[in-house]
């Protein structure tokens, strides 16, 4: 299934995307469901009657609805996986920057924003805004010191995530946070594609096309860390709860490592397309 946010006739609900009809099964107005997408994901015995409930849920036509980012308002930073692709590591700094563990950081709450909303192009504070497609994990249910063994029975799905960054400030900094943190630059949708729906997450073909143009062309099998890997690392220490949000690395490609720099300007159109999972489209904001 694809679960997604919007607002339709001014309020925010939340749903499943119908491929077909290009119409979203109204979950969030039934009489008990939760207030939102993270709350829901923690209800499993809700959302199973959901699914076995699909065709009697009422539905808006996709036309009609004013797209949100699947989970609008984290509760927590998205955490991040640099350099998880070989070929971007060592783009961006040779084979002495290629990880021997999971590199992380995190972008603010605060930066995440939807399908086709404009990203800012913060003229007055960079002019080195990049862009980054990814494969995003969302967890499912609550864990601590989860095994490598168990780690995907904690995914509850997947989205297509771009994390723009502002190469200029990543690099003055010294510390990715700002540079990864400007308000709506992560981009996240259009929808989170349940488990079950993904047969193998570590072999799906990865896309970024900027005006059309080809930028990022790889596929998940060349991560350095696979999922289980990241999961159990990241909860050894720390609780993962649902609705949190793992982008897992960028692919070579990006645009402040070609030659010349081909970084993001005003009106730049960047497609991500995750097979599978789906594209993400954004315009750079004029």
């Amino acid at each position: 299934m694809k679960w997604m946010s919007f607002k339709h006739e001014g309020k925010e609900k939340y749903g499943i995307y119908l491929t077909e009809d290009h119409a979203v099964a109204v979950v969030s107005d039934e009489e008990y469901a939760p207030p939102t997408l993270v709350a829901a994901i923690e209800e499993k015995r809700f959302l199973d009657t959901v699914l076995h409930n699909v065709e009697q849920l009422p539905r808006v036509d996709e036309t009609t609805i004013e797209w949100l980012s699947p989970i609008p308002r984290p509760l927590k930073n998205v955490m991040c996986v640099g350099k998880n692709y070989r070929d971007h590591a060592i783009e961006m700094g040779g084979e002495t920057s290629v990880p021997a563990h999971p590199m992380i950081f995190t972008k603010a709450p605060t930066a995440v924003s939807a399908h086709h909303a404009p990203i800012p192009s913060y003229k007055s504070l960079t002019d080195a805004l990049d862009y980054e497609g990814e494969l995003a994990v969302i967890i499912g249910k609550k864990g601590k010191e989860i095994s490598r063994a168990d780690a995907i029975d904690y995914v509850f799905g997947y989205t297509v995530l771009n994390d723009v960054t502002a190469r200029d400030l990543q690099s003055r900094h010294k510390q990715f946070f700002i540079g990864k943190s400007l308000d709506g630059t992560c981009p996240m949708g259009p929808w989170i594609v349940s488990k079950d729906e993904i047969k193998d997450p570590h072999q799906l073909s990865i896309e970024t096309k900027v005006n059309g143009e080809m930028r990022q062309k790889s596929n998940t099998s060349q991560f350095i860390f696979p999922i289980d890997e990241i999961i159990h690392v990241l909860s050894k220490g720390m609780t993962l709860e649902p609705g949190d949000i793992i982008a897992t690395g960028t692919p070579a490609g990006v645009g402040f490592a070609m030659k010349p720099k081909a970084t993001l300007q005003p009106g730049d159109i960047v497609e991500i397309t995750i097979e599978g999972v789906g594209t993400l489209s954004n315009t750079v904001e004029v």
